[in-house]
C-alpha cells in the first residue's frame, strides 16, 4: 500500500458490503451503516459497483465478502458469550462493527494503516456517524510497526483474552509479517480467538477460477496492493499449530452455511478463498 493514501481494496470491499444491503434479499450480513459510511463521496461508485447476475465471479466475490464479515461476527458472539471483552480488528478498513456494537462491555480496537484510518475517521465525521467511547484507533503498518506496542499504547489488556479478526489482510503480507502477527496472537491468554481469511495458491485452482484470480491479482497490483502470500489448508494449519479447535471452511461449507436455499444467484463461486477460526486453549 502507498504510504500517503488510504487502501483502495478497503474501499472496494466496503462498496460490495453496501451493495449487498441494497440489491440482495434476504440479506446475509445485515449492516445498517454500510451505505451511510460511504456517503455522497462514493455514491456514484456504489451505483457502478457490479451486481449483475450474469457476472458470476463478481456476484461470487460479493458473496464471499459479506459471508466473511458474517462469519467473523458470529465467532465474535461466541467469544463474548464466553466472557471476552476485547475485540481487535486487524486491518479494519471501513468495517462498521464498532459503530453498531451491541455489546456494552466490549472494547473495540481498530488496527489499520495510519492513512486508511485517517480517511475512515474523516468519512465518519462527514457522514455524521457517532464514534462510541469504547473504540480505540490503533495505527499500525504491519510491515513496520510493533502490533504489541501499538495496542498497549491504545489501552489493550494483554493479561485478558481477546478476539482478533484479520479479514482481507493475509494475502497482502509477507510471510515474515504474517508469522509475527500469528506469534503475537498465539501468546495471548487462554480463551483468545482468531478468525481470518486466506487464499490458496493459484496453481491449485481450476482453469476458469485461475483466470478470475489472475484478473483480480492484476487489478490489486495496479492499485499498489499486490497479492504476496498464499497457503493451502495443511500449510496454514502448521502455521497455526499453537491454536486449537481450528475450523477451516471452503466454498461448499460456506455456501451451505450462509447461502443455502436462496432463489437468487448469490453464492461463493471460487474455491480459492477460505475462512478460518481458531482458539488459544
Amino acid at each position: 500500500m502507498e504510504q500517503a493514501i488510504p487502501s483502495n481494496t478497503a474501499l472496494r470491499v466496503a462498496l460490495r458490503r453496501a451493495a449487498h444491503q441494497i440489491h440482495d434479499s434476504p440479506i446475509v450480513f445485515d449492516d445498517p451503516i454500510a451505505v451511510a459510511v460511504l456517503g455522497s463521496a462514493y455514491s456514484e461508485e456504489l451505483r457502478r459497483t457490479p451486481t449483475r447476475p450474469d457476472r458470476p465471479f463478481s456476484v461470487g466475490l460479493r458473496a464471499f465478502l459479506v459471508a466473511r464479515s458474517r462469519y467473523a461476527e458470529d465467532a465474535l458472539q461466541r467469544a463474548v458469550e464466553s466472557g471476552v471483552d476485547q475485540y481487535v480488528l486487524l486491518g479494519a478498513g471501513l468495517d462498521t462493527f464498532a459503530y453498531r456494537n451491541p455489546y456494552a462491555q466490549l472494547r473495540v480496537f481498530e488496527v489499520d494503516h495510519p492513512a486508511t484510518q485517517q480517511w475512515k475517521r474523516e468519512l465518519l465525521q462527514r457522514n455524521s456517524i457517532a464514534v462510541p467511547e469504547n473504540i480505540r484507533y490503533t495505527p499500525v503498518d504491519f510491515e513496520r510497526h510493533s502490533l504489541s506496542a501499538q495496542l498497549l499504547d491504545a489501552g489493550f489488556n494483554h493479561r485478558a483474552p481477546a478476539f482478533f479478526a484479520w479479514l482481507g489482510v493475509v494475502p497482502y503480507l509477507t510471510l515474515e509479517a504474517f508469522r509475527a502477527t500469528v506469534s503475537y496472537v498465539a501468546n495471548q491468554p487462554s480463551g483468545t480467538g482468531l478468525t481470518l481469511d486466506y487464499v490458496q495458491p493459484p496453481s491449485v485452482l481450476p482453469p476458469l477460477e485461475r483466470l478470475a484470480h489472475d484478473s483480480m491479482a492484476s487489478r490489486v497490483k495496479q492499485a499498489g496492493e499486490p497479492f504476496q502470500l498464499f497457503f493451502e489448508p495443511n500449510e496454514i494449519a502448521i502455521e497455526l499449530s499453537r491454536f486449537q479447535h481450528l475450523e477451516d471452511l471452503g466454498r461448499d461449507e460456506m455456501n451451505a452455511r450462509y447461502f443455502n436455499g436462496r432463489t437468487d444467484q448469490l453464492a461463493i463461486r471460487s474455491s480459492g478463498g477460505r475462512f478460518l477460526c481458531a482458539w488459544i486453549p
